[in-house]
């Protein structure tokens, strides 16, 4: 990985966590009829964090889910040579709930309408709000995050690349130049 910058580290993600948790409070209006569903692989892990900051604050214990979108995505067949299913876990009603998607990085906004399909074959939830850890721009649809952690704009040759401990080994989130070297 040829990092060019480290945007956080893990005290950084510690204080996003704190903040999205709050944010997404406030604009639900409590903890009322919320759902959290965080979206496999890293977003499931965010997604506890931010179950946990929430139960921390308010001391509710909203239901938290985790997604797999892999067989929704627009490009399965073209572009995953050997897609990686993971288990959708959702074992309480999302009718009429306030659903919140939780990845770590927005960038063409394909995942994000792919977890929008897959949200509709468990319910017709009330709403549908996304939080992003990162929002790094380049949509090709029009989506938007109503949560974000931290925008970073990158050009055609950078990524973005969120790291948890539990996956990764490690919290941080870094900028990466993908420009091949020869």
């Amino acid at each position: 990985m040829n990092v060019k910058e480290t945007l956080t580290d893990d005290a950084g993600m510690r204080r996003m966590v704190t903040r999205i948790a709050t944010e997404i409070v406030d604009a639900n209006g409590g903890t009322d009829d919320l759902v959290l569903l965080g979206m496999r692989t890293r977003g499931e892990f965010l997604a506890k964090r931010i179950h946990e900051a929430i139960e921390k604050i308010e001391g509710a214990d909203v239901p938290l889910g985790a997604i797999d979108v892999t067989l929704y995505r627009d490009d399965f067949n073209t572009r995953l040579k050997q897609p990686e299913v993971s288990v959708t876990d959702i074992t309480f009603d999302i009718s009429e709930k306030n659903v919140v998607l939780i990845d770590d990085v927005l960038f063409t906004g394909r995942t994000a309408r792919s977890a929008l399909c897959a949200v509709m074959d468990y319910g017709r939830p009330g709403s549908v709000r996304l939080c992003v850890f990162v929002d790094r721009g380049h949509r090709e649809l029009p989506i938007a995050p109503n949560f974000v952690g931290k925008l970073v704009r990158t050009s055609a040759n950078e990524e973005v690349r969120v790291r948890v401990k539990e996956h990764d080994g490690e919290d941080a989130i870094y900028l990466v130049d993908t420009t091949p070297t020869t």
